[in-house]
């Protein structure tokens, strides 16, 4: 890390801690020294699963020399736990990224139970888009029944999606938009 914080001289750089993809498992101890001694590394892309406790600890007085920013992964799955535990907010793929910028904002204003069950309007939709290897071709899918792009393709090897995969996002949009008409 030092080599890259060399290398880029003044440019500020995100430090991404996926150990799901990496298989390396940074400690949280690690990560405060990593930041503390590169002042130009200035935000933790937070993917780490179970990881509520890496946020609390990096947000623990006395911990960081400054406030960083901590951004979220993991399509948004643990997004209101992890905004409770001093989050900024989501930098993550999911085909509703309004529901994202919705519980943040409601977190913000203290609202987190309106956050919270805006949230769950859509969690099941966005545990289906997590699944390894289909998540793109949902969520291509689901962008594409919005009319935010012009179609659900992807490039090769990428996925396709199967009629019954269709039917299960179909429902699941269905019941997402039953949930937050209830909630007004």
């Amino acid at each position: 890390y030092a080599q890259i914080a060399e290398l880029l001289g003044d440019v500020p750089f995100v430090l991404q801690d996926f150990p799901l993809a990496t298989g390396v498992q940074i400690a949280p101890k690690e990560i405060a020294r990593i930041m503390n001694d590169m002042p130009t590394c200035v935000c933790l892309k937070h993917e780490d699963w179970p990881g509520l406790e890496k946020i609390s600890f990096l947000r623990k007085e006395g911990v960081m020399n400054d406030r960083i920013s901590i951004l979220c992964g993991n399509g948004g799955l643990f997004l209101p736990e992890e905004m409770a535990r001093g989050a900024d907010g989501a930098m993550t793929g999911f085909a509703y990224p309004e529901m994202m910028v919705s519980v943040v904002a409601h977190h913000n204003k203290g609202e987190m139970e309106r956050g919270r069950d805006i949230f769950d309007a859509y969690l099941s939709l966005a545990r289906f888009e997590q699944q390894p290897g289909m998540g793109l071709a949902i969520r291509k899918y689901t962008l594409a029944k919005r009319g935010i792009i012009a179609h659900d393709a992807l490039r090769k090897p990428g996925a396709a999606l199967s009629e019954a995969s269709r039917a299960e996002v179909d429902r699941l949009i269905v019941r997402q938009e039953r949930r937050l008409a209830e909630l007004g």
